[in-house]
């Protein structure tokens, strides 16, 4: 799993300035669509026959890891014995995965207990990324359009509350994103 990119280049305090990087060239170009950037945790579902078989949570390579060239996160079993994997384990049976093709499928684990609820859920649930997807149509993208933009973008995914940012797509499977946070105030 790699990471995505984000939009313009960082400076302390991992604010960004009004530097595209070189990477992202084809969302300034107009390539791709947005996404809603989902505020949680992200975990893997596989699902067999329209059931969940297999929960996995993300791990980030540590300090030490990235120095040695390890830059990628990976997948872990979550455990139903571990106090830390109890609400991602409540997102993925709360999440009707009927519907869902074979598979394995990253998702945003949301809700009571995760990150701070920042879109306000009654319950936990997963949001696949590769399934419907909450598009955003006529997103601005110039450094100061976005900053603008993303000040009071409301969720679709729950509406009333303030999305966590946007997520491009291009058609070849680059991605790239921008949060909120990422500009200055």
């Amino acid at each position: 799993m790699e990471k995505i990119p984000t939009l313009f280049e960082r400076v302390d305090r991992f604010k960004v300035l009004d530097r595209p990087r070189t990477e992202c060239a084809w969302v300034f170009a107009g390539e791709g669509v947005a996404t809603e950037k989902l505020d949680g945790t992200n975990i893997r579902l596989t699902v067999r026959s329209g059931q969940v078989v297999r929960v996995e949570k993300r791990r980030n390579p540590s300090k030490e890891q990235k120095q040695a060239g390890i830059t990628d996160g990976w997948y872990v079993d979550a455990h139903e014995d571990l106090a830390e994997d109890k609400w991602i384990l409540a997102a993925a049976a709360n999440t009707d995965v009927s519907g869902w093709p074979d598979g394995e499928h990253s998702c945003e684990a949301l809700g009571p207990r995760i990150q701070g609820n920042p879109l306000g859920l009654d319950k936990h649930i997963c949001a696949a990324f590769n399934l419907f997807p909450p598009v955003v149509a006529d997103v601005p993208r110039t450094y100061a359009e976005l900053r603008e933009f993303l000040a009071d973008f409301d969720s679709a995914f729950a509406p009333g509350h303030l999305a966590e940012g946007l997520v491009f797509h291009h058609p070849d499977g680059r991605r790239a994103k921008i949060k909120r946070k990422d500009f200055a105030r």
